[in-house]
């Protein structure tokens, strides 16, 4: 417990302390997916493709956007995310075939207090319950805790997105709580739920995520053996 010269409790000075640097054009590389700096023009088609393996537009219900509906609208909408300066855009590429199977950004990106967050997570059929999405997630983690600096990565969705926050809740962020009202979306109330890693717990989800990745986890077929949340803490 910190005591300051007034005799009131105040938390933990950070003498060392820089602020995190900004995510860049890097190339993040994994041992299922490659994760490049989103390009709109070369993406695209991939994408769009990709976006219509599932037969209806569900898995864009909780997102602030429609899925678009022809290759021209998903260009656009990629445009439009790569023209937004509050966001650093990823493509995911499946190294077992090379193509682009999803995106992914950091957001509400605050350098000088260490705090971003991993959103607009769009993933493609290509990738549910497939290696290559807990792997995205994990280098983007990687990425910002050891490379970058941050101390608090975050995890926002809507509250009625229960695949969204189970999926967090496997990844390793820790639910913070429901902001009501938190925004007006598609002509919606929106309740957001809040969940977060933070720098003290990173190494036991960097550890957790290592050991998952691990080839002795993994049979002959690339199929896990024992689930991420098995090695979490």
């Amino acid at each position: 417990m910190i005591i300051n010269q007034h005799g009131q409790t105040v938390g933990d000075p950070l003498p060392e302390w820089q602020p995190a640097k900004r995510p860049g054009d890097e190339i993040l590389n994994g041992r299922f997916c490659r994760l490049e700096p989103l390009n709109p023009q070369r993406d695209y088609v991939e994408l769009f493709e990709a976006f219509q393996q599932m037969t209806d537009g569900r898995d864009w219900t909780y997102l602030f956007t429609e899925r678009p509906e022809s290759p021209q609208a998903m260009l656009q909408n990629l445009r439009d995310m790569h023209d937004n300066p509050a966001l650093v855009n990823f493509t995911v590429f499946d190294l077992s075939t090379g193509l682009a199977v999803g995106s992914v950004a950091y957001m509400r990106i605050d350098e000088a207090n260490g705090v971003l967050e991993i959103g607009h997570v769009r993933w493609s059929p290509a990738m549910k319950r497939h290696s290559t999405a807990t792997e995205a997630i994990s280098l983007m983690l990687h990425y910002a805790f050891d490379s970058l600096g941050y101390r608090r990565c975050e995890w926002k969705c809507d509250s009625h997105n229960t695949p969204s926050k189970q999926a967090a809740l496997r990844f390793g962020f820790l639910y913070e709580g429901t902001f009501k009202y938190a925004v007006i979306t598609k002509g919606r109330t929106r309740d957001t739920d809040w969940f977060a890693i933070t720098g003290d717990r990173w190494p036991s989800v960097a550890s957790a995520f290592a050991q998952w990745l691990s080839k002795d986890n993994f049979d002959s077929a690339g199929q896990q053996i024992k689930r991420l949340q098995a090695f979490m803490r």
